[in-house]
């Protein structure tokens, strides 16, 4: 219904211009949802991965991130520029809603981070996710040279591994300039990057775990204790980029614990000393005694009720004698024999019939 627009159009079946890609020029910038992750990621339908290339040599790196909001999406960047060995002088991304509002002018926030890593960000035109074809290669090798074939009995910090370590064989392949046969990593190696900044941009990072019973949130890999008596309660992550500390905070924000953290991965238990004598004090006090084993051997009399009833149930003379109960088949045949109008001279009647006949 709507009339044809030409700049709004796909760029399928168009011209496009060369685009000179210098050494050392631009690094070109997407998100990956990557569809199945294994279960015991409880990532939800799609697992994130942020895949930074390098326009000109075309050398790429992948980190998984939790989550696609501003604070994730700086981590991710600190750990892809290390990974790439440098920064680039432009940074190139498409209209992701964390670096620009709709209409393609760069957010308040996006634009402290580019500061900081002293960048100039360049936005891609609405319907025109060509202009980084790099990256959009590099997002296929990820997902069919890795992800494919990834098991489900991997934790999402031995996939980063994996990943990382699939790096030689993706630098390996062969590229032409100038009419030599080169490869990635060649070219990558005099792109003149440099020098990522010495601290990553303070992005708060904010994630909501489920307290377990054993008073204990899960962060990373790692677990780190919270006061008992919250089971079952979502609580709030936070870790600033860059510092030493993870905090846990209750859903009105107040702070509950604060601990050290410990790095990804490494599968450590992380408990304050007054968490633990607080849930040994909890747990104690569950039980009647204060922790003593049940007593069995105790000499437990009948009471004046149950003897009473006793008396009554055998018949006694105490406040009305029960009936005795007389079991009578004659009564069940009866009440069978009305259910299915079969009695017991019906079926007599039935069979002289059938005598008769033969």
């Amino acid at each position: 219904m709507r009339p044809h627009c030409e700049p709004c159009a796909a760029s399928k079946g168009r011209d496009h211009a060369i685009i000179a890609h210098p050494a050392g020029e631009e690094t070109q910038w997407d998100w990956v949802e990557l569809p199945d992750p294994p279960a015991s990621w409880n990532a939800g339908g799609h697992a994130h991965l942020l895949v930074g290339a390098l326009s000109h040599s075309g050398l790429w790196r992948g980190v998984l991130a939790e989550a696609e909001d501003l604070a994730h999406l700086v981590e991710a960047i600190d750990k892809v520029v290390a990974r790439l060995g440098g920064v680039t002088r432009r940074w190139r991304f498409d209209r992701m809603s964390t670096v620009c509002a709709p209409s393609g002018r760069l957010s308040a926030g996006f634009a402290a981070v580019a500061k900081h890593y002293q960048v100039a960000v360049d936005v891609c035109p609405a319907r025109h996710g060509n202009r980084k074809g790099v990256v959009e290669k590099a997002n296929h090798g990820a997902a069919q040279r890795w992800w494919r074939t990834l098991r489900d009995d991997v934790s999402p910090a031995q996939a980063q591994l994996l990943l990382d370590a699939r790096a030689p064989r993706f630098d390996a392949r062969r590229r032409m300039l100038d009419g030599a046969a080169t490869t990635v990593g060649a070219l990558a190696a005099v792109e003149g990057l440099r020098p990522a900044p010495a601290e990553a941009y303070p992005a708060q990072i904010v994630v909501e775990r489920i307290v377990s019973p054993q008073a204990l949130v899960s962060f990373r890999g790692n677990q780190y204790s919270v006061p008992p008596g919250m089971s079952g309660t979502t609580v709030l992550v936070r870790h600033r980029l860059g510092g030493a500390d993870v905090t846990v905070a209750a859903a009105s924000g107040a702070v509950i614990a604060q601990h050290r953290r410990a790095g990804d991965g490494a599968g450590a238990l992380i408990r304050a000393q007054h968490h633990v004598t607080a849930l040994e004090t909890a747990v104690l006090k569950a039980f009647s005694d204060g922790g003593a084993a049940c007593k069995h051997k105790i000499r437990r009399p009948p009471s004046q009720a149950a003897v009473a009833e006793a008396a009554r149930l055998r018949g006694g003379d105490v406040d009305g004698p029960a009936d005795r109960v007389v079991i009578d088949m004659a009564a069940y045949t009866a009440a069978a024999a009305a259910l299915t109008h079969t009695g017991p001279g019906h079926a007599r009647a039935a069979g002289d019939n059938q005598e008769e006949h033969a």
